[in-house]
């Protein structure tokens, strides 16, 4: 089994209340920042070729992050296909996809593989991303795995597992290779200091259930050699270089954010959550800063706060 990140964005940074204060925001300094990124995973078993999640819609343009930016991904290195063929794979070599969840930072080019099986969740699988002919529903029916209580075995060594909380049908990917377990999760925790120190997202759908996903979690990590693959920071494909087991008693240094980059700001935003693009001049000329403090992203609900410029 070969186990490769499809790296997209670089250079971005998440701030401490957002990626540690789902569940409470005292003592949460904005100032402090970990590093950011986007990248996807692919999984090569010899006989299939599996993609974990792909990446943002080609056309969704960059985000130019200013003072109240919650989560800048970093300046994009390249599309996903094109970044899938620097990893060394073609789009016709892919047979299948198992998606973690709806967000389009997860769903973006699944349109590139219409020969593939895509995997979901029957729960994610009423999102508009996931209307495609080509996709599998998910019903969990293998029973436990560990101590996960729903799973699908995908193909030997590779199984999907509900972990509901961030979405309503979210899932984690488990591949086992070489005595080790890699966990691909999507958005579990955006940053692995987080998973060190137990912390939440702001970003959920039901709170309760996150926590106990990432509870989960961490019980699995801690009676099994891991080596944790996140979508949002760069952590995740240098703990896939390094085979870094995770030890939840020795949290590895935090590195410093990188200098930011900036551009002009076109007048659009993104919604940093799903990607959805808020652009004026297709909603009557009206300025992001002049909709109503209470508006909400008409894909996923989140607030003006969860955007970013564009």
């Amino acid at each position: 089994m070969v186990i490769k990140a499809v790296k997209l964005y670089d250079k971005g940074y998440m701030t401490k209340p957002f990626a540690f204060g789902g569940e409470g925001m005292e003592g949460l300094d904005p100032a402090v920042r970990y590093r950011s990124s986007l990248q996807n995973f692919v999984i090569d078993t010899g006989s299939d070729v599996i993609l974990v999640d792909t990446g943002m819609p080609a056309e969704v343009p960059e985000a130019v992050p200013d003072e109240k930016t919650q989560i800048y991904m970093g300046r994009k290195i390249r599309n996903y296909v094109d970044a899938l063929a620097e990893a060394g794979y073609k789009p016709e070599q892919v047979t299948k996809i198992l998606i973690t969840h709806k967000h389009a930072d997860h769903t973006g080019e699944l349109r590139a593989f219409p020969n593939a099986e895509i995997y979901a969740s029957r729960e994610e699988c009423g999102a508009r991303e996931l209307q495609l002919p080509n996709v599998v529903p998910v019903d969990f029916t293998d029973g436990a795995y560990a101590n996960f209580e729903a799973s699908q075995k995908i193909t030997d060594g590779v199984y999907l597992i509900l972990a509901t909380g961030h979405t309503t049908g979210n899932s984690i990917v488990i591949a086992e290779d070489g005595g080790l377990f890699y966990m691909l999760h999507g958005d579990v925790t955006y940053t692995d200091e987080a998973l060190y120190e137990n912390k939440l997202s702001v970003v959920f759908e039901d709170l309760p259930a996150a926590r106990k996903t990432l509870d989960a979690v961490r019980a699995f990590i801690a009676s099994h050699p891991t080596v944790y693959l996140s979508t949002h920071t760069p952590l995740g494909y240098e703990n896939l270089e390094a085979r870094a087991v995770v030890d939840l008693d020795n949290p590895p240094e935090t590195k410093a954010v990188e200098t930011v980059e900036t551009a002009e700001a076109s007048g659009k935003y993104i919604c940093s959550v799903c990607g959805y693009e808020y652009d004026p001049a297709e909603n009557g000329g009206v300025a992001f800063e002049d909709l109503p403090e209470d508006w909400k992203c008409p894909r996923c609900k989140q607030g003006k706060d969860r955007f970013n410029r564009a």
